[in-house]
C-alpha cells in the first residue's frame, strides 16, 4: 500500500491558497472540487500534510468514490472498501455525513448504511461477532454531492481541525481563526523583508501567524494528530517529518512586526501567545487606540486587520470612525499595501478608496470580503 489519495479541505474562497501550498510542498497534479484539494501521496504525506499546511481545515484519506443511487449500492460499495487496512481491530469508528443536490439526501441513512457495511466488513475480516471499539479513534466521513459519493477518514482529529495550532491558550471575544490568518498573510504582498502592522490585533492571530511564515516554522510542529495513534502511520514518519521541518526554521532573519490593540488585557493574552509560539522575538505589541494613530510608522509597510464586524460589531458609528481613520492614515500613503478583511459592506466609501482587489470569502458561516490596496513597492 505504497500509494495513497489524499485531500486538503478549505474554507470557501481559500482553495487557490493551499493549492499553492500543496504545491509547494512538491505535490503535483492538485485536483480542486468543491473546497477539496484532492492530491496524491504515501503514507509519510499523512504527517507532512498535517504538519505543514498552514490554510487547510483538515487532511482526510480517500477510501473511495463511486455514484450511490441506492441504499443497497451504497451500503455494497462501501463494504467493497479495505477498511481492513485502516481500522485496526480494537478501532474505535463514527460516521460523519452531508448530502447535496442527491436521491440518497437522508445523512442519518446514509451514516447509518456506511456504518453497518464497514462493520460488517471488519468483523468479518477479524473473525468478530461484534467490535470492541476500545482502541484509536478513526472518524469517516460520507459525502454526497449530485450523487457521487466521497468516503474518507479524517487523519487530523480534534474538533477544531487544523487551525487548532496550540500556542493561543488565551484569546478575545470572536478570534479570527489561524488558517484564516495565515491565509491573510499569504494572500498579500507581505514579506520578512517588511513591516507588517496590524493595529487591531486582539490576540494577536494575524501577527502570530505573519512570524510563523516568516520564520518558516511549521504550524503543527508542535500539536498532535488523531492518525498519531494509528498503527500504520508508523511514528518513525511523524519524527522524521518533524526534523525535516525544525530544519527549515528561519532564525537568522531579522523580522519586525508591530501589532497593537485598545485593550490592555488583549495585548497581555497576545504576548502570552507570541511566546507560547516560539515567536515573540518577531512582533511588538503596545497599547494604542487605533483613532489615535497619526502616521504609519515607516514606509514601504503592509497593514493587515481585521477589525470589529459580525459578533464584534458594536456600534456601527465606531466602526466607521475605524475605517476611515484606516483610509486617512493608511490609504492616502502610497508606500502603505493595506488588507482589511469584514463583512461591511461599505467599507471602501469609508475607507475612502476603491481596492485594487476585493475577495470573497467565508470566516466561519459569516460572508467576509478581504479588501487589498497594493501601495508601491521598495525598490
Amino acid at each position: 500500500m505504497s500509494k495513497i489519495k489524499l485531500a486538503a479541505i478549505s474554507a470557501f474562497g481559500l482553495e487557490a491558497v493551499v493549492k499553492r501550498e500543496l504545491q509547494g510542498l512538491g505535490y503535483e497534479n492538485v485536483n480542486t472540487d468543491n473546497g477539496w484539494m484532492y492530491f496524491d501521496g504515501e503514507m509519510e504525506d499523512i504527517p507532512r500534510a498535517n504538519i505543514n499546511l498552514r490554510c487547510a481545515d483538515r487532511i482526510m484519506l480517500i477510501m473511495g468514490q463511486f455514484e450511490a443511487l441506492s441504499f443497497e449500492e451504497l451500503f455494497n460499495l462501501t463494504y467493497d472498501l479495505p477498511w481492513e487496512n485502516w481500522i485496526t481491530k480494537d478501532g474505535k469508528f463514527t460516521v460523519k455525513g452531508k448530502s447535496l443536490k442527491s436521491k440518497l439526501f437522508s445523512v442519518p441513512d446514509c451514516q447509518s448504511i456506511v456504518k453497518k457495511a464497514i462493520s460488517k466488513k471488519l468483523c468479518e475480516y477479524y473473525d468478530l461477532e461484534w467490535l470492541p471499539e476500545t482502541g484509536a479513534e478513526f472518524t469517516v466521513q460520507i459525502s454526497i454531492n449530485k450523487d457521487i459519493a466521497t468516503l474518507s477518514i479524517d487523519t487530523t482529529g480534534s474538533r477544531e481541525g487544523l487551525f487548532k495550532r496550540g500556542y493561543r491558550t488565551k484569546h478575545t471575544d470572536a478570534p479570527i481563526k489561524e488558517t484564516m490568518a495565515a491565509a491573510l498573510v499569504l494572500l498579500s504582498y507581505w514579506n520578512k523583508d517588511r513591516i507588517l502592522y496590524d493595529p487591531l490585533c486582539g490576540s494577536g492571530t494575524i501577527a502570530i501567524e505573519a512570524a510563523l511564515i516568516g520564520r518558516n516554522i511549521a504550524p503543527g510542529l508542535n500539536r498532535t494528530f488523531v492518525s498519531q495513534d494509528w498503527p500504520i502511520v508508523k511514528e518513525e514518519y511523524w519524527k522524521k517529518i518533524k526534523v525535516e521541518a525544525r530544519k527549515k526554521i528561519d532564525f537568522e532573519s531579522e523580522i519586525k512586526i508591530y501589532a497593537s490593540d485598545i485593550s490592555q488585557k488583549s495585548i497581555k493574552i497576545a504576548e502570552e501567545n507570541a511566546i507560547e509560539a516560539g515567536v515573540d522575538d518577531c512582533i511588538e505589541f503596545f497599547v494604542k487606540d487605533v483613532n489615535k494613530i497619526e502616521k504609519p510608522p515607516c514606509d514601504y509597510g503592509v497593514l493587515i486587520t481585521n477589525p470589529p464586524y459580525g459578533d464584534r460589531i458594536g456600534k456601527l458609528e465606531d466602526i466607521v470612525k475605524i475605517h476611515k481613520k484606516l483610509g486617512e492614515v493608511f490609504g492616502k500613503d502610497e508606500t502603505w499595501s493595506n488588507y482589511v478583511i469584514t463583512s461591511i459592506e461599505e467599507f471602501e466609501r469609508q475607507f475612502g478608496k476603491k481596492a485594487d482587489r476585493k475577495r470573497k470569502l467565508f470566516n466561519g458561516d459569516l460572508k467576509v470580503y478581504y479588501y487589498q490596496y497594493y501601495g508601491k513597492r521598495p525598490d
